[in-house]
This record gives C-alpha cells, structure tokens and sequence, in this order.
C-alpha cells in the first residue's frame, strides 16, 4: 500500500479531498473512523501508521459488543489529513458520496511505551493480527483487526475486546448516527450526475479497478427481433481489462486479477491501443469447451488447459469515452480492433444479428451455458442490470452464500454437504438448500480447507436446517455458484449441483436470479389465467413490480381465501400502481371475464339494480383479479349467499393526524371492552393508518343488529378514550381525533381483507396479529409485502381458532343488565 495508489485515484481538481502527502510522527497517533455514504453505505476504519492513515472499508461499520465480528476490506493508505475530510465527494469521481466523521481521537497500541507503539504495530500489521486501544468520544477501549487467512481480497475482521467499554447488547452503529446526516447521503444518491462535454454523456461509475461491468437481467424465452443481437454467454471470470500503457485485469468486485492471470496479461500487451475492454476469463481444453471448475483450479501447469480471454465489449479506446456509443457500433470497433493486433488467447466473442432462436439450438447442441441478447441501440450503463441486456440460459444457476457443511458419509472425504444461504429484500440471511453433488477430491479437499479457517459455533440464520445436527457452521464469507433444477415451495433448491467458488461476486450481490419477462400464463386445473405486464413498476419507489404482487398473492392464497369465500367483492383497482389515480369497479361486465369466474347477483338499494359482483374462492379467481390491478382485496363481511348477514363485526380506528401509539392505545380500550364482555377479539393492522377489530358472529344476525351492536361497542371504548377519540364520521369535525368507525357494519360496505396489500408506500400488508404484539413498539411498516411471508411461516395463526368464537349478541346483552 502507497500513497502513490490514493492520489492516482483522484482528480484534485474536482475534489476537495487532501492531497497525497506523509505526517512526521508525533507524540500520539490518530485514529478516524468516517461514514461514507456512496454506492454502497460503509464506515472507513482508519489507523495512523508510520505518518499515513491505514484504512480499512467496514459495511456495517464498527461495534462495541464483543460479539460482532465486522468484515473490514483493506484499502490503500490514506494521506494524514484525510483524519480531518468531511463533505462530499462529487459524481463522476472515485469514492463519490457523502463523508461525514463518525469519531476520532488517539490510540495506542497494547504495548506500555510510546516508543514501542509503531514498532508493535507495524509488526501486527504485517502479521496479520493487530491489537489496540481506542480512545475516542464513542470508540473506547481495546480492539483487534485479524486478517482472514487465505484472503485475495484482503479481507480482515474488527473486533472489540471484553473490558469496561464494551456492551453486550444488539449494536447499531446507524442509531447514533444524526437524522440530517443520513437525509444528506441519501438525497445525494438520489442526484443526477452533472452533464459535462458531451450533451448525452453518461456518468462513469469508476470504482478502484475501473469500470463496474453492465449486468444481464435473466429471462426465461428466446426470441427473433431486428433490434436485438445474441452471442454465446460465456462462463467464466467478468474481468475489465485496460490496455496500451497500462495492463491490468480486473473482476466485478475490484479483485486485481492481472499477475494471477499473468498469460492473458502478457497477451493483452500485444495490443497497443489504450482501451478499456470487456469480457470474461475462461479455461479451455482443445476442443474449445469450458467449464467453470477448470477456471477455479487452473495453474500454468494445468494440462491440455488454455487460458482464454473472450472480449465483447469495450467501453473506450484512445482516451474517448464509448459509453454513449450504440452496442452495434462499439462491436464493429472492438472486432476491428481485436482482429487488427491479432493478441494470442484473446478472443472476440462474436455474434448474430435478430435470429436469437437459431443461435439457442446452436447453444443446445454445442453445450454452451446460454444465450446473451442485447439491444443493438442502446448505451453501455456502467454497474446497471437493465432490460437491454438479457440472459437466457440452458440450465439454471444460481449464486448462494457457504453457511456450513455437514460430516461426510461412506467413503466421502472432508465434507458431506455445503449448507447454503441467501440474503433476502430485507438484507437477512435465509437457508436455501443442502448441496452435496459436483465435487471431485481436490475441491472437496481445497473447499474444506478453506472452510475450517472459518469455523464458528454461531448458527447465521434462524431458519430450520436438513440435517443440522450434523451441521459445522462457518463464518458467511464465501460466494459458490451451483445449477440446479427448480425452486420448491418452501424456498429451497431442489437438486442443487456445486459449479465452483465465486471470488468475482460481493455478498450482498448474491440474492435471488429472478427471471424478467412480461406475461405469463398460470394453469389451475381447468382454469387458465394470462398474467400481464409483470415488469411493470406499482411501487417505484421501493422498486416492486406487478409480478411481485402477483407472486405474494400466489404464495398467500391459503391464508387470505378463507376470508373472501362466497363474499362479493368491490374492485380497488391501480392497473398504472400506487402513484397513478385508482379507481373502484363493483359490477363486472360477464363477457369480458372469464367462463370459469365466479359471480354473484346482489341488488342495489342505492342504484335501486341488479349488480354482479365478482366472488373469489380459489387461486385462480384471485390472481385474476390481482392481474387487473387490485393491490387490495376488499371483501363485504357477509356472504351473497346471506347477504343481509354479516360473518364479522368489525370496529374499525381510523386517526386524523394521531401518533401511532394512540391509535394502539384505542385499540387495548376496544379489547378491554369486548374482555368485560367475555367477547374474545381478533386485532389487525390496517396496513394503511389505523387498525381493525374483528369478532366472528357467523352470520347469525341481522346488520341493522350488528351496526348496532357495533354503535354500543364504540360509545363505551369512547368512554374510556374521549380525549383522543370521536365518533363524528366527518374528518373535518374531529381534528385530531381517532374516528371509532362502526358504520362498516352494514351491507354493502367493505373493508381491507386480512393479508391484504394496501396501495401505500411501503407496501403494507393488512396483517393478523396476537394481542401481545399490539403495544408501543407496534409499528405497520414493519408488516410489507416482502417479509409477511417469512413472519407468518415462524408464527402460529393468531386468527386459527376465529371461527371457534362464535359471539351471541343478545345473550352477551343480557349478562349486562
């Protein structure tokens, strides 16, 4: 590590960040410790050390709880005084993003002397295990820094001793962090990088090796399109390579590839040209084939083996940026190029123009992984998986995090099975399947090494795990890729088949491979349902598309069905999502719904007609009706075939501008109210402001009775809660006030189904909850469309035994008179 790295990164012209210079050492050495909010969100742990800032990059920034083992990558040396930056660093220029100095003060080594400090730790430095004391406003005490053995990423973990500074509960470094100073990264992401030069000129995204490569989305067909060309996926190492006066090769995650794959290094200097190029490193045997194993285990020795360097794009040549280039031109420049230089092992990945199906029976024949298709029109976007490029593949892979591997059997060496994992949306890590198949001895004997460097006793996820007596757990830190078949219901791979290791991938790179494509067609029995617009953004803000929606609803059908069996339905549909005006939709036109749909003719007192309502008792009928844009389920409480009966009573709180914590205060009172009564009730979020209280009274009574009953219910929780509460409809005569609505309770009207979406941000699910879970902490952001389906596998059903509880109106009546 050198300064001379730190100042060749940055342009001091367009940064204020200090200019590379050393510090004389003095009576006591500094640490810093700054939050970086760029691409991604990472404190910067930084040591003075003979007169320059050693610097390492921490994810999840430090800890004070001895438990926490923090990854810490390290990075080039720093300049003394960047111990003093803070500000921004502007778009377009490495490391671009916010800093801001979360602490800073001295520290010393564990050694009794001063000058004894640099010498001990130069010397843990360089053996990998460096021990100090911090003496920061917040970071106090001892801590260590232990490199990973066996790390190409110069990969370290931070951790805090045991002593009167440290803590022993859940630590968030992000909680004491100031609200403005979080606001200020994230609005700086959400700018628009300065147009410069060019009208049209593309923000660079220039992280430490270059260029961060452009993604494929994966896609699950093959098509024939005049603006669209295919070539061979290939599977290997995404590497971008410079040539010209610089040789370097370079990985996805900023992996200095260029002295371990010194063969292509020396190919590339036979091209002059300065240029930055794209593409994948493969190993090859002599009949042109590749396999991903040869790459992980390739050494000059490696037999009938050949390194080869397959190029299929380049993102600038001669210092002129390509990036706003049209795909089509920039190919005929690198073939131009490669076939000019002619550098041995250096391979044009060539192509064919809109025939994609003809080249997938090419791949089919020759074995190839699968087909790359890329619009022939658009622009290079550097670090973005966009709809332009597309992956369709001959058999399914998938990336997974090694979580432990179990004993092995019989005559199996090492290891059994990698346990594996994945992060889901919410950052978690999940268990996804056992793999014991695609090993041979040396990756069994290789993986196992590596992996017994790691060994922890801390299970990393809560998730039940095949065999997991036999499990021996390790640290989440390496990155496998493995085919397999399908995904089964409960989420986990079925066949999985070990590929090899993935140096290349960051850990919170590896999540699900969903596949893009824009209808699909779903068969229930006899029942056919066409799915549409799946790409289509509902919530773009949060990025969650109508397919997703269609997936929640799929996967909670057995949860919400029972809700809505026989009730006639009002449609709340978004079919442009939740930022674009709705609209509701109660008769449904009978020729243009399905034959096999389900509908119910119900008389409307209002409209003084006949009106057919949709009636949803399967999975077909409510994909369906999702399909057409109703992000909500709102069922009526009563049945057609009861229609003036009511299955539920419902009270419904509906605040004005009430803090939360008052609308959970109303909804103890209804409890408490309905408990006097020996009246068991069954609590809800809304999923949108308020919350809802459900009792089963299974059709018994009339809803004028019902309303009524509901009416005393409320009068007497407002008793209990009038300075917080109304029972005026109108929000403009109770301002401030929590309406304690009991006008659902009459025919016709409707209300959010239990594990319904709701049109918010966020979102929200309308989620059944146990009585305990209602108190200060509630919160129904905390409920959404990505993790209900998580929270309700671990839990048991609050509302299992609702129909059990059957409430007799006019006995309860009776015991209180």
């Amino acid at each position: 590590m050198s300064l001379t790295k730190y100042q060749e990164k940055r342009n001091f012209e367009q940064t204020t960040e200090p200019k590379s210079q050393k510090k004389t050492t003095g009576k006591t050495l500094s640490f810093v410790v700054q939050r970086h909010h760029a691409s991604h969100l990472h404190y910067d742990f930084r040591l003075e050390i003979d007169g320059v800032l050693k610097s390492w990059a921490v994810p999840k920034g430090p800890s004070l709880n001895p438990k926490d083992k923090r990854l810490a990558m390290m990075v080039e040396d720093h300049p003394y005084d960047y111990k003093n930056f803070e500000g921004e660093i502007p778009k377009g220029n490495y490391g671009a993003g916010t800093v801001y100095i979360f602490d800073e003060g001295n520290y010393q080594s564990l050694s009794k002397t001063r000058k004894e400090d640099e010498k001990e730790l130069k010397k843990g430095l360089a053996a990998g295990s460096l021990k100090f004391k911090l003496n920061g406003k917040i970071l106090k005490g001892e801590f260590a820094l232990v490199k990973l053995k066996n790390s190409e990423q110069n990969a370290w973990l931070l951790i805090k001793h045991q002593d009167e500074f440290s803590v022993n509960k859940r630590f968030n470094i992000e909680n004491l962090i100031p609200k403005e100073v979080i606001k200020a990264g994230k609005d700086f992401k959400k700018q628009k990088p300065e147009k410069k030069h060019q009208p049209k000129e593309r923000e660079k995204i220039v992280e430490e090796h270059g260029y961060s490569p452009m993604l494929a989305k994966l896609s699950d067909h093959i098509f024939k399109d005049k603006n669209w060309l295919f070539e061979r996926k290939i599977d290997g190492y995404r590497i971008i390579a410079s040539t010209g006066e610089k040789i370097s090769l370079t990985s996805r995650n900023g992996i200095d590839y260029t002295s371990k794959y010194q063969q292509i290094s020396n190919n590339l200097k036979e091209i002059s040209a300065d240029a930055i190029l794209d593409g994948e490193i493969i190993a090859e045997n002599k009949a042109g084939v590749h396999q991903f194993q040869w790459l992980q285990h390739f050494d000059t020795n490696s037999k009938g083996l050949t390194l080869k360097y397959y190029v299929f794009d380049i993102l600038k040549l001669h210092g002129n940026e390509l990036l706003d280039m049209p795909l089509l031109k920039r190919k005929e420049l690198l073939k131009v190029l490669i076939e000019k230089y002619k550098a041995e092992n250096i391979v044009f990945n060539d192509y064919t123009l809109t025939d994609g199906e003809k080249l997938f029976e090419e791949a089919k024949k020759q074995k190839w992984e699968g087909v790359i298709a890329k619009r022939i029109d658009d622009e290079y976007y550097p670090g973005k998986r966009t709809d332009s490029w597309l992956k369709i593949k001959l058999s399914n892979s998938q990336e997974a995090i090694i979580c432990g591997f179990t004993k092995p059997a019989g005559s199996r060496k090492y290891f059994g099975a990698l346990v594996l994992g994945m992060y889901d949306d919410n950052q978690e890590l999940s268990y996804i399947g056992n793999c014991g198949t695609g090993f041979n001895d040396e990756t069994l004997k290789n993986l196992h090494q590596q992996m017994e460097a790691i060994i922890t006793s801390e299970k990393p996820f809560t998730d039940q795990v095949n065999m997991e007596s036999k499990v021996t757990w390790v640290k989440p830190q390496l990155i496998c890729e493995v085919n397999y078949t399908e995904w089964t219901l409960d989420h986990h791979l079925r066949h999985p088949v070990f590929k090899g290791l993935r140096l290349d991938k960051e850990m919170e790179d590896v999540k699900e491979e969903k596949v893009s494509k824009s209808e699909e067609t779903k068969i229930f029995g006899t029942k056919k349902v066409k799915l549409t617009n799946l790409d289509k953004l509902y919530w773009p803000k949060e990025k969650i598309t109508k397919g997703e929606l269609l997936n929640y609803y799929e996967s909670i059908a057995d949860y919400i069905l029972p809700y809505l069996k026989d009730k006639p339905l009002s449609l709340n549909r978004h079919p442009n999502g939740i930022t674009k005006p709705g609209f509701y939709q109660k008769d449904v036109d009978l020729e243009q719904i399905p034959k096999w749909a389900k509908t119910a003719q119900i008389h409307s007192e209002s409209n003084n007609k006949e009106i057919d309502y949709l009636v949803c008792n399967d999975k077909a009928s409510l994909l369906y009706m999702v399909n057409l844009g109703c992000i909500e389920i709102n069922p009526w409480l009563s049945t057609y075939k009861k229609p003036e009966n009511p299955e539920y009573m419902v009270i419904d709180l509906d605040p004005d501008k009430n803090n939360f914590k008052e609308v959970v205060q109303v909804a103890l009172a209804v409890k408490e109210v309905y408990d006097e009564m020996n009246i068991k009730s069954f609590v809800k979020t809304s999923g949108s402001s308020g919350i809802h209280i459900f009792i089963y009274l299974a059709a018994k009574y009339y809803y004028k009775i019902v309303k009524n009953f509901a009416e005393f219910i409320a009068q007497k929780v407002h008793e209990k809660t009038s300075e917080i509460t109304s029972l005026e409809r109108s929000p403009s005569k109770r301002k401030n006030l929590i309406y304690i609505d009991y006008l659902q309770n009459r025919r016709g009207q409707t209300i959010a189904a239990p594990y319904s979406v709701r049109p918010k941000p966020g979102a929200t699910v309308s989620l059944p909850l146990s009585w305990d879970k209602v108190n200060k902490n509630l919160d129904m952001r905390d409920y959404h469309i990505k993790n209900v389906l998580k929270l309700i596998k671990d839990r048991e059903d609050p509302w299992r035994d609702i129909k059990n509880n059957k409430i007799d109106i006019l006995k309860t009546l009776k015991t209180l008179k």
